[in-house]
């Protein structure tokens, strides 16, 4: 044949290849019914879309539902298992684990941005390589730099010519993170990265398109307002801490469903069988913080499915788990485990009076932590859905471990005395507390508007009035808190942290020094701790890790940069119509795995 000819046959080839995807995705699109509707709801306000920039677990939902991780958890598979997302085949790993090849699949796009000038944007390899910059590139300041930090060879060189220059630059060439071709990567490390899986499964590994960024980014290079992904849906409406509408994305590739091994997943197999997903067109997320109107808002059916909140579980379930008859008559059935999350209080380790390293300081973070009834919090207000927080690393994920005892218990006498050896002492017997310098004392903690959160705030004071110590409430909405505590300006502040993940190391990255001001919102700087921490990055799963974590888990409660409180147990109630739901601990809010049955008719709850 002809140079000719074989370009013809080339192009020839071409059109045909483009012609069949735009059937494909338009088989694909015509699988994601429109008609079917998910109605959720978020328990506080949403803060933005970056999957660099985000640090909330609400946006994060959403985030997981645009954009697209090389790697995801498998729904559907118990024990839990990674299996490729956007890539051909999990990574391939030298030995020591310090080398690794992924590789991109072909014919994965974008949705459709103006800030592609009309063309039709395929994701590359170089997209996750310019992502991934962005996460340590020092102006993005990425809630989830630990991700990323210290791990590529030559990386270091960049961050400090950006940190001199105060501009990053993505396009000179890194040894450590190699775009060898349009669809593959190769990564060297300064050190093994064991969790590689796991860890590129995380919404902070996800792939943003230089083009969107430099279209939309602002002084920060954060682009929180226009999310423009690979995933299954798009955003289609938002109105800010109010509602969100996402819709099937018509350049998604469609997953096909994967039928489970799982004996509990029988059912489902046979309704999912031999569908493409997302099989539901359009998604209404409703942010509704306060309890009671959430759990109206299910049992009018005006949501799908609800995470029954623990101030209102009498209203929706026994404490052993079981629906109240009303809700079982209805077709409501549960979904329940332990999240793998850490429910604590922070203090604001630079802080002038709850901060800092020396004895006193340390004897009042104790002490306050011992004056708190954590047990109570678990059974009064968390109605018996919670388990006393043992630990940092919470259940479900490496590094657990039920039988190590690291956090103080409810001991008020031994808190008062605490506070008395080392100076806290009632000098003008008002009935408080003052400084040992003989300032007044008054403890500022961080809460949100809501009945939940007031009754938190009635057990805190309660208790530290009952040791002699002020507390005042700083009372902002969630979104704003956040800045606050980014910012430093927050003294306590309670607050959960779950795990994306089945590796639990990654947890500790809240309280690694480097971490401080993003993902380290107390600012705790230990050296002990972070060279601890920076040995475990470099193990595998297993025992000699398991023993690091079990040391940095004492140093938190000797230091006491946390008050650790409970370990969440999470009470799923869903719709009958609502088909495939199947409580994931790593995939909590499952939009794109789902079905809606339009023959099953949207009956209340009477």
């Amino acid at each position: 044949m002809s140079g000719a000819g074989r370009a013809f046959a080339r192009c020839t080839t071409a059109v045909v290849a483009a012609a069949l995807f735009a059937l494909a995705a338009s088989a694909v699109w015509a699988q994601a019914d429109p008609k079917k509707v998910l109605r959720v709801s978020l328990r506080a306000a949403e803060t933005g879309f970056d999957p660099q920039a985000f640090s909330d677990i609400y946006s994060g939902y959403v985030i997981r539902a645009i954009f697209d991780p090389p790697f995801r958890y498998d729904y559907r598979a118990r024990p839990h298992k990674v299996v490729p997302n956007t890539t051909v085949a999990l990574p391939e790993g030298s030995k020591d684990g310090r080398e690794w090849t992924i590789r991109v699949k072909p014919g994965i796009y974008f949705a459709d941005d103006r800030a592609f000038k009309g063309k039709r944007r395929e994701l590359t390899a170089a997209d996750y390589a310019y992502s991934w910059k962005r996460v340590i590139d020092p102006r993005t300041r990425a809630p989830g730099l630990e991700l990323f930090d210290g791990k590529f060879v030559g990386m270091d060189k960049l961050v400090a010519q950006a940190k001199a220059t105060g501009k990053f630059d993505y396009d000179a060439p890194v040894e450590g993170l190699q775009v060898v071709d349009r669809y593959t990567l190769k990564l060297k490390l300064n050190y093994p990265w064991w969790d590689i899986l796991a860890d590129l499964t995380s919404a902070t590994s996800a792939a943003v398109a230089r083009e969107v960024v430099e279209a939309y980014g602002d002084a920060s290079g954060w682009v929180m307002s226009n999310p423009v992904g690979t995933g299954p849906y798009r955003l289609k409406e938002w109105m800010r801490g109010q509602k969100i509408v996402l819709e099937a994305s018509p350049t998604f590739r469609g997953i096909p469903y994967v039928e489970s091994s799982d004996p509990a997943d029988r059912d489902v197999n046979a309704r999912l069988r031999g569908k493409v997903l997302p099989a539901i067109g359009r998604v209404e997320v409703y942010v509704l913080e306060e309890s009671q109107p959430r759990v109206l808002a299910f049992e009018k059916a005006d949501i799908d499915y609800l995470d029954i909140p623990t101030d209102l579980v009498p209203n929706v379930m026994e404490r052993d788990g079981r629906l109240l008859p009303r809700f079982a008559q209805a077709g409501v059935r549960m979904e329940r485990g332990v999240q793998p999350s850490i429910v604590y209080a922070y203090f604001n380790m630079e802080d002038p009076v709850v901060g800092g390293y020396t004895n006193e300081k340390i004897a009042l973070r104790r002490a306050i932590g011992m004056g708190y009834n954590a047990e109570e919090e678990i059974r009064v207000i968390r109605q018996g859905q919670g388990q006393f927080a043992n630990m940092v690393v919470p259940p479900g994920v490496s590094g657990h471990d039920p039988r190590l005892v690291a956090n103080t218990k409810y001991d008020p006498g031994g808190a008062r005395a605490l506070l008395d050896k080392f100076g806290y002492v009632d000098r003008d017997g008002d009935g408080w507390r003052e400084l040992p310098d003989g300032r007044p004392m008054v403890l500022k903690r961080g809460t949100s508007p809501s009945a939940l959160e007031r009754q938190y705030d009635e057990l805190w004071a309660r208790n530290m009035k009952d040791i002699g110590v002020r507390m005042e409430m700083v009372t902002q909405k969630w979104p704003d808190m956040l800045k606050m505590a980014r910012g430093g300006q927050l003294q306590i502040w309670q607050l959960a942290n779950t795990s994306t993940s089945t590796e639990g190391y990654g947890v500790l990255g809240l309280l690694y020094g480097p971490n401080s001001g993003l993902a380290n919102l107390s600012r705790f700087r230990l050296p002990e701790f972070d060279k601890l921490y920076d040995q475990s990055k470099r193990l595998p799963d297993g025992p000699e890790r398991a023993k690091l974590v079990g040391q940095m888990s004492q140093l938190v409660a000797a230091y006491a940069p946390w008050k650790l409180t409970a370990y969440r147990i999470e009470n799923i109630a869903v719709y009958p119509w609502v088909v495939g739901f199947k409580y994931n601990p790593f995939n909590q809010n499952p939009w794109q795995y789902l079905d809606i049955d339009l023959a099953v008719p949207r009956k209340a709850v009477q």
